[in-house]
């Protein structure tokens, strides 16, 4: 037998025996592969040992398709949650290592599977949920699965990575579990939000969750597909392709007949295909009542395919007997009020009781239009009515079931929980991982980078790898110059992605689409002018000529090289610009070859006369929109953007970053133009600070879901009605949404062992401010004189440098008592700010708990001698801080990221600085407290020149870290209380 034949056999044993355990538990391999080999030839019999498939994996390399088929089975197996044959916590070692148990491997086997396929870290998804009795398992699916296998083929057939499936089959599981049974004689109606990143694959979710939930017995799904044709007809199309399939789409109706028939996936073979219709095959149909050109239609044919069909007339249709042997129905429909209208019009005229039918209800971009606004008298009516047809159809169908999708959730966990009719998250909210090789917020920004200003480069820096400002002309307001730029960069990247294609092994095509986006105006007429202004530049860009050469050499080697010499991942870079240049003709002429390297999305028809359809043709052109472009709608190839646009709160802000997603083989050469000094009214606006806050309000309400996700004594911490006062806001101006509402839960206990903890609600009146300058002085003035200097060294990453963090400051201990006196007495802009945090440091205080044995207190002093100031009547001077208020009495950020290191080593949250100085601070049960003498900018002035001021002029502000091992024993990371007991739960609205 021949090594090749000999390899090909070993695949075709090992596929048979790890297909046969695709329901079960691992089991002894070497009985596996004899049992299966009985049926193959004997020289299969000859390979049924663990020897022959260790003599495999010696030679093999990690994209052999012998470690891919084991690679698919060990992801499954250690994604699998909380499966019977094993305790340990999936994608671990330990999972792992049950595995190999199970499997009866030597330790030589374990070891080549484990270098060649690790463990996967992904993350898993977050969910906050109330407590739901469990139905979908296992058992309870047996012999049923037909459309999610389907889909899961589908996706390994687009070489999705085995890690990413399993993971979406762990994230679509949390959501259908917590689905009521569709079997149930009860109704029960279950409502859900699913918080994913801007375009960053939820549609791949919730496909998922449909093709589960058909499958267990949903047998109505209603896609709420976006408010406009061309964002219904995406989704329309995405469901119709990878899962209703040809065999239903068609319906025995001729190929070229299908809805479909001008689109090239359908002729090159790319929808799903089941050999036959699904019924034909012992399963069942999907009916569509919905196609990709017509949204849902009150017509005679749609009433009949909208009635059930019914094996056992006298059982309900949730019975099982009717419910497995039923077509599924599928609509997907606009947030319209007339076709909601029709829908809800033709449901109330069918024979079939409503109140049998298990019904799907999945809402895309749900904080978009579904939600009901606060003020009825704000022109946004269409929003209220299109809310009341959505209750109209949840108070309709008793039995259907509610999911939100949405990467900007703050709208949706803000609607009152207590109306029933309503679309608020009342069961569950998911937060899904974020996906490997996704390019979003944090990519574009330095969050918490621990390199200073200073020593920041293209290398470790994504700030300056990715974004470039736009800055405009004083006298006229024009901005050609850097749109010129951007232009150019548009066709730079272009020639890059031609030259990776031609020179770096790509292959011809691999990048179907191009584009670039710009951004300014919602206005139609603005389109218009912008159209006028681009073309113009197009065509006196001079691209084939020597000044368009110069040009683009200049930007190749400032920009270009330097970024992609560091980020190319791999991918091809010129050597040189003379290197590229041939490829910038071929460019041009794709982009502009028709005579129209513009198109302008601000209508329908523009995408139904397919000018804009990336579906049905490769695209390379530039991009100008608005409102159409900023929401749901994905832009392929998208390389360069251009944004000048504006928005009033962080999701409709976060929803125009269309600049998110999967860029594959280009990374490297994303390019985001922002506008820094934008005029709104009498402020000018940062669109990159505008981003960031976003950023950072989003990672914040992410981290705290994730924190209080742990179960306690099996029991949740905290339900979706609770979650609104986890979300926070960084700019004062950029409110997280629309909706100006307050709840009626309320955070009482904060625990936050090892975590920078940082107030900023400091009171505004001079006798508050007075209080606490005199609360503190007395402290800090006993703080020995001589200035110590503490330091955390971090180590190399990859693509950074080793960077220190050092800082001078005053340094001595302060008893637990004297703290805790000192923050019970402090008085405060908005005391509920800080009284979760009092009531933590109360509890860890206390004799018969404490957690604490002592406060190590910090003043931070400047490097250079200025900003001193004596506070109150002393005469010893300390360094003050110049900070303002951004809303209210709150503060931004007042502590300085170089502050933050040490104080988190010495309260033991960090590893070893590597400074004698700091880790001779460190001690068990020690916490950290750092003090900064603030002075806003309206007080500055009044400082005198031996550093002297009010003390109610003073906002004695601080930052606390305790011990790392102040950590309750269950777990319990906060505790809420309500405003009324009587109204456990509810919501109370502030009017705005």
């Amino acid at each position: 037998m021949t090594s090749g034949s000999s390899d090909a056999l070993l695949l075709q044993l090992h596929n048979a025996a790890l297909s046969d355990m695709h329901t079960s538990r691992p089991k002894k391999l070497e009985r596996a592969l004899a049992y299966q080999a009985e049926d193959l030839s004997p020289e299969a019999e000859e390979l049924a040992t663990e020897g022959a498939l260790r003599g495999a994996l010696e030679k093999a390399r990690s994209t052999d398709p012998l470690v891919e088929l084991w690679r698919k089975k060990l992801t499954e197996w250690d994604f699998a949650p909380h499966p019977a044959w094993s305790t340990s916590p999936e994608r671990t070692e330990m999972r792992r290592a049950d595995v190999y148990a199970l499997l009866d491997l030597s330790h030589e086997t374990r070891k080549l599977l484990d270098d060649l396929i690790p463990v996967s870290k992904a993350e898993a998804p977050v969910v906050i949920s109330d407590e739901f009795t469990p139905w979908y398992t296992p058992q309870s699916q047996q012999g049923r699965p037909w459309y999610w296998p389907s889909y899961r083929a589908y996706l390994e057939q687009k070489k999705w990575d085995p890690a990413a499936i399993s993971g979406l089959d762990v994230a679509t599981d949390a959501v259908v579990e917590r689905l009521a049974d569709p079997t149930q004689a009860s109704a029960y109606q279950s409502k859900g939000l699913v918080v994913g990143y801007v375009q960053s694959g939820k549609t791949a979710n919730f496909s998922g969750v449909i093709a589960k939930a058909v499958d267990a017995g949903y047998r109505l799904i209603i896609v709420l597909g976006g408010t406009l044709n061309m964002l219904r007809a995406q989704t329309q199309r995405r469901l119709d392709m990878e899962l209703v399939g040809r065999e239903n789409i068609l319906r025995g109706a001729s190929e070229f007949e299908s809805d479909y028939a001008d689109d090239p996936a359908w002729s090159q073979g790319r929808f799903v295909t089941f050999g036959a219709l699904p019924s034909a095959l012992g399963a069942f149909d999907i009916v569509r009542l919905t196609t990709r050109g017509d949204d849902y239609q009150s017509l005679l044919q749609g009433i009949t395919a909208l009635e059930f069909e019914k094996r056992e007339p006298a059982l309900p249709l949730y019975d099982p007997q009717n419910l497995h042997r039923s077509s599924a129905r599928l609509m997907v429909v606009k947030k319209n009020k007339t076709v909601l209208g029709r829908l809800v019009k033709d449901l109330k005229k069918i024979k079939t009781p409503l109140a049998e039918i298990p019904v799907l209800i999945i809402d895309d971009e749900s904080d978009e239009a579904s939600v009901n606004t606060s003020d009825l008298a704000k022109p946004d009516a269409e929003r209220t009515a299109i809310n009341q047809k959505i209750s109209e159809l949840l108070r309709m169908l008793p039995r259907s079931q509610y999911v939100g999708y949405t990467a900007t959730p703050f709208a949706n966990v803000f609607i009152d929980p207590s109306d029933a009719e309503d679309i608020f998250p009342k069961d569950f909210i998911v937060s899904l991982p974020r996906p490997e090789g996704y390019m979003g917020a944090r990519d574009f920004h330095d969050l918490d980078s621990p390199v200073p200003d200073e020593d920041r480069t293209v290398g470790n820096s994504n700030e300056l790898a990715h974004v470039r400002n736009i800055t405009v002309d004083d006298e006229g307001g024009e901005d050609e110059i850097c749109l010129q730029r951007a232009m150019d960069m548009f066709v730079l990247t272009a020639a890059v992605k031609l030259y990776r294609e031609d020179r770096g092994g790509l292959g011809d095509r691999y990048f179907q689409h191009h584009t670039m986006l710009i951004h300014e105006s919602v206005r139609t007429d603005v389109h218009r002018e912008l159209l006028g202004k681009v073309t113009k530049m197009w065509w006196n860009a001079g691209y084939m000529g020597p000044r368009g050469h110069e040009r683009l050499r200049d930007l190749f080697e400032s920009d270009i090289a330097p970024v992609s010499a560091v980020r190319a991942d791999g991918y091809a870079v010129p050597p040189s610009y003379d290197d590229l240049s041939r490829y910038v003709g071929p460019a041009v002429t794709r982009i502009g070859g028709d005579d129209n390297p513009i198109i302008v999305v601000n209508g329908d028809k523009d995408i139904e006369t397919g000018e804009a359809d990336f579906d049905k043709r490769p695209i390379w052109k530039i991009l100008i929109g608005g409102q159409k472009l900023a929401r749901g709608f994905t832009v392929e190839g998208l390389t360069v953007s251009y944004f000048r646009r504006r928005a009033g709160n962080a999701s409709t802000l976060m929803q125009m970053g269309r600049w998110f997603g999967f860029r594959e083989g280009y990374r490297d050469l994303v390019r985001l133009f922002l506008g820094r000094s934008e005029t709104v009214g009498a402020k000018e606006i940062d669109l990159y600070a505008a981003f960031e806050a976003i950023c950072l309000d989003e990672e914040n309400f992410r981290t705290e879901l994730k924190q209080y996700a742990t179960m306690v004594d099996g029991r949740p911490q905290v339900t979706p009605a609770q979650v609104p006062p986890l979300v926070s806001q960084h700019l004062p101006w950029l409110k997280p949404t629309s909706p100006n509402k307050m709840y009626n839960a309320r955070l009482v206990e904060l625990h936050s062992p090892g975590q920078w903890q940082e107030p900023t609600a400091y009171p505004m009146k001079a006798v508050d401010l007075r209080h606490n300058t005199q609360l503190w002085t007395p402290i800090l003035e006993t703080l020995p004189p001589t200035v110590t200097s503490l330091a955390y060294h971090f180590p190399p990453e990859k693509g950074r440098a080793p960077v220190t963090h050092r800082f001078d400051a005053f340094v001595g201990l302060l008893t637990v008592a004297r703290f805790l006196d000192i923050v019970r007495e402090l008085r405060w802009g908005a005391p509920s700010q800080f009284a979760p945090n009092l009531a933590y440091l109360n509890e860890i205080t206390r004799a018969a708990t404490q957690e604490v044995d002592e406060w190590l207190l910090i003043a931070p002093q400047h490097s250079r001698r200025g900003q001193r100031l004596a506070l109150d009547s002393g005469e010893r001077t300390f360094a003050w801080f110049a900070r303002e208020r951004r809303r209210g009495p709150l503060f931004g950020a007042i502590s300085e990221p170089k502050h933050r290191a040490a104080p988190l080593r010495i309260a033991g949250a960090l590893a070893d600085s590597g400074d004698l100085v700091t880790e001779n601070l460190v001690a068990p049960r020690r916490g950290v407290v750092i003090v900064y003498p603030v002075v806003e900018g309206r007080h500055r002035p009044a400082i005198t020149d031996d550093g002297r001021l009010a003390p109610d002029k003073v906002v004695m502000a601080f930052s606390f870290v305790a011990p790392a091992t102040a950590r309750r024993d269950d777990g319990r990371v906060l505790r809420f209380t309500t405003v009324d007991s009587a109204k456990e739960g509810q919501a109370i609205i502030d009017a705005p």
